[in-house]
């Protein structure tokens, strides 16, 4: 049974930081892709970051770009996201994702998510 757990989310001023972690449980981990994505409330899902199986490979959101970070570590099963520079728009639920294919728009598994909420 695959399971991908977020925490680090809360509350936090604009121009803040936050890290966010998710640990994978029952998959390969260092076969598997992960991506953070987000939703606010009213729109759609965001893709935020991706990183490969071997973490050479790097996607952000223009948004995101020079503000986010995201990284993994395979002996710990763990992927990360720091996040800094924080503005209110990057408030919504942030959840981990796991896929084989590093480009794949709907990837297989997905945590529970963890509110980020930031304030100004």
């Amino acid at each position: 049974q695959v399971q991908l757990v977020e925490s680090g989310g809360g509350l936090v001023q604009a121009g803040g930081s936050l890290r966010l972690s998710c640990a994978a449980s029952g998959l390969t981990f260092s076969s598997y892709a992960m991506g953070w994505f987000r939703q606010a409330p009213g729109k759609e899902r965001e893709k935020v970051a991706a990183l490969t199986k071997s973490g050479t490979g790097l996607y952000y959101a223009a948004s995101v770009k020079g503000r986010f970070t995201i990284s993994r570590d395979n002996a710990k099963n763990t992927v990360y996201l720091q996040m800094n520079s924080l503005k209110r728009e990057d408030t919504a639920v942030y959840y981990c994702a796991a896929d084989p294919s590093f480009s794949s728009r709907d990837y297989d598994y997905w945590g529970q998510g963890t509110q980020v909420t930031v304030s100004s």
